[in-house]
């Protein structure tokens, strides 16, 4: 039971899904006005290259016999999906979101891109990296960002996003998927672009 329970969290917070729920957050935080046929303009585009051409790249390597899982457990897996997925984030940056109109979300996207270029590099040097915790974590930077910046009070957001967090980490511990430095390793890489682009629109 436990362990079904720490697969599904392994599935339930994939990777892919972290940029979209970033978008989600945002818009649901800012005060500022905006239209709905504005947000449908950003989702649509974000979901078809965040999440759902990802899929499909997973799909025909998997055919191919290149990747095993949508995990991609080895570093050797990680390469192709990773190059052809910053290569989706360049697509986000220059056709989706504008550093003028919505830099809160450009510099999000920006700092992903950097995590994944990361990611990618240490592939290719047979670094292993947990690209969960990458995902969590950036996320995580990312709302609490946005909460000082609109002083809001989202602690129990914050909380809950800690939860998941310390989730995943289990999961990913538990199902011998990665170790402890390959998760924190993850929460730096996935922590500090985040962190340090923040200087670009917070103040």
């Amino acid at each position: 039971m436990i362990n079904r329970a720490l697969t599904s969290i392994s599935y339930i917070f994939n990777p892919l899904i972290m940029p979209l729920i970033g978008v989600a957050i945002y818009y649901k935080l800012t005060p500022n006005f905006v239209q709905r046929n504005f947000i449908s303009s950003k989702f649509i585009p974000l979901l078809i290259l965040t999440i759902v051409l990802p899929i499909l790249l997973f799909l025909i390597l998997k055919i191919l016999g290149k990747t095993n899982t949508i995990h991609l457990e080895s570093t050797r897996e990680r390469v192709v999906p990773l190059g052809v997925y910053c290569i989706f984030l360049i697509l986000v940056l220059e056709e989706v979101v504008n550093a003028s109109q919505i830099p809160e979300l450009y510099y999000f996207f920006l700092g992903i891109l950097i995590a994944s270029l990361s990611c990618l590099i240490m592939a290719i040097l047979k670094v292993k990296a947990s690209i969960h915790m990458i995902g969590v974590s950036g996320l995580f930077m990312f709302t609490i960002a946005l909460s000082v910046y609109y002083s809001i009070n989202i602690n129990g957001l914050l909380a809950l996003m800690s939860t998941m967090s310390g989730a995943v980490a289990t999961s990913r511990l538990h199902l011998k998927a990665h170790n402890y430095k390959e998760l924190l390793l993850g929460v730096f890489i996935g922590t500090i672009p985040q962190l340090v682009l923040i200087n670009n629109w917070i103040l």
